[in-house]
């Protein structure tokens, strides 16, 4: 039996939209046997807005939500990642920390809902999107039967989740 929660962090380059709705999801989702971290490669310093009023809309405490950088997590005493999952192609593509501990790592990525245009709800409806499918492979993470999967099997799953098209069945 494992005597800590599982520590899994989300990496965007700004920090701002996408890893913060993931950090919430998982967090919630999770059920005390995951914490979740967000942090991104050059942080914007601000949690969009948007992301803050959606989550609350969908009644996450927002307390926890800043924007960081993701060495915060690369230092000595920051907590030991066991996942580390990429949401945006370019932080994908930038040299990542060491991170301690070897954690797994898979690319989860998924469109930049602050980078949306249009009309307010336009935009509005980028972040729903982007929640709706974080919480979907979120969802799909949280039942897998870690305690009993190889590495190698593990690692392919958590591609498949990135990787996995939706269906309109499962939105």
């Amino acid at each position: 039996m494992r005597d800590r929660p599982f520590n899994v962090l989300f990496l965007c380059t700004g920090n701002s939209a996408r890893s913060i709705l993931a950090e919430a999801i998982l967090n919630r989702a999770g059920a005390g046997r995951f914490v979740a971290y967000s942090a991104g490669s050059r942080p914007k310093g601000a949690v969009h807005p948007h992301a803050l009023d959606l989550l609350a809309r969908m009644n996450h405490d927002t307390a926890f939500a800043r924007s960081k950088d993701w060495a915060e997590f690369a230092v000595p005493g920051a907590p030991e990642m066991d996942f580390v999952f990429t949401l945006c192609d370019s932080a994908a593509q930038e040299p990542c920390p060491v991170w301690p501990g070897q954690p797994m790592t898979a690319h989860w990525g998924l469109p930049d809902p602050a980078e949306a245009i249009g009309t307010e709800a336009e935009r509005r409806l980028a972040f729903a999107d982007a929640y709706r499918m974080l919480n979907n492979r979120i969802s799909v993470f949280t039942a897998l039967p870690l305690a009993t999967l190889d590495r190698l099997a593990l690692q392919r799953r958590l591609n498949e989740i990135g990787g996995a098209t939706e269906t309109p069945e499962q939105a």
